[in-house]
């Protein structure tokens, strides 16, 4: 125990307890003034670049600027500069072929902030996944499911997949496939589809609604009628038209027909006796 107390005794010394509060006060204060240049710079070039842009630009500036903080803290303590920097570039070395993954999932991250194809709080989909971004990172983009699930897709998939931006555009088509059956006269469909539309305030006059005839299937007449709205009323939209369609065919006796089999059971031909003859 007089051995603990006497190196405890020796090791903090005036000089040194003065050098352990000078690199906290650089420390703090250094990272304090780190985050507020980051956010400065990032303001400041708000006019020039996209939010994503602004998030990685003031990470970046923070952690260049803390990094400076940390080594001038350090040095403070009496740690030599140019040893941390060699154990640095040796770390370095030591994590870039671990982290080969990472490192493509940061060059992704780069082109994409770069190209833009989604911001955060557009509705993309990448493959069966739909959500909303919550976020675009260095390594991956965050998306919030309708079903309220967090999901983390790495950069580098979605350089390499599809990426759907359903809210890229103010505006958003909703396609309904409706079939009729073969005794409906296809101009009073149309008239009642349009009329329809015409009555939804959510429906835009322009772009008109647009109704296509697309061909003859088993049990009915295949049509696709379109409507186009604001992309803020499109779920709204694609309910209550389809409700409301349905609704007008009953009224109007337009029948909806379903696909129906003729099951025919029993013998083509009466049974007749087969003989069976040995050869020798």
């Amino acid at each position: 125990m007089t051995h603990t107390y006497d190196w405890i005794v020796n090791f903090f010394t005036h000089e040194r307890i003065l050098s352990l509060i000078r690199s906290g006060v650089i420390l703090a204060a250094g990272l304090l003034l780190a985050r507020l240049l980051a956010g400065s710079i990032a303001r400041m070039l708000s006019r020039y670049t996209s939010q994503p842009q602004q998030v990685l630009l003031r990470k970046i500036v923070f952690y260049l600027l803390a990094a400076v903080v940390v080594a001038s803290s350090l040095r403070e303590l009496g740690f030599q500069l140019s040893v941390l920097l060699g154990a640095a570039g040796v770390l370095t070395v030591a994590l870039g072929f671990a982290a080969q993954t990472s490192a493509s999932n940061i060059i992704s991250g780069l082109f994409l902030l770069a190209d833009r194809p989604f911001q955060i709080g557009d509705v993309i989909q990448v493959g069966e996944t739909t959500g909303v971004v919550n976020s675009i990172e260095l390594i991956s983009v965050k998306l919030r499911t309708f079903q309220n699930a967090l999901v983390r897709i790495p950069n580098e998939e979605l350089i390499k997949s599809q990426v759907i931006n359903l809210t890229s555009y103010p505006i958003r088509r909703i396609d309904i496939e409706v079939g009729v059956a073969y005794k409906e006269n296809i101009s009073r469909v149309r008239e009642l589809l349009l009329e329809v539309a015409d009555r939804n305030p959510l429906c835009l006059e322009e772009p008109a609604p647009l109704f296509i005839f697309k061909g003859y299937g088993e049990s009915s007449l295949d049509l696709l009628f379109c409507v186009w709205c604001a992309k803020d009323n499109f779920l709204q939209l694609m309910n209550s038209i389809q409700e409301e369609i349905k609704l007008a065919f009953d009224k109007h006796n337009i029948e909806i027909p379903f696909p129906q089999r003729t099951l025919n059971v029993g013998a083509a031909t009466e049974p007749f006796a087969v003989r069976l003859v040995e050869k020798s």
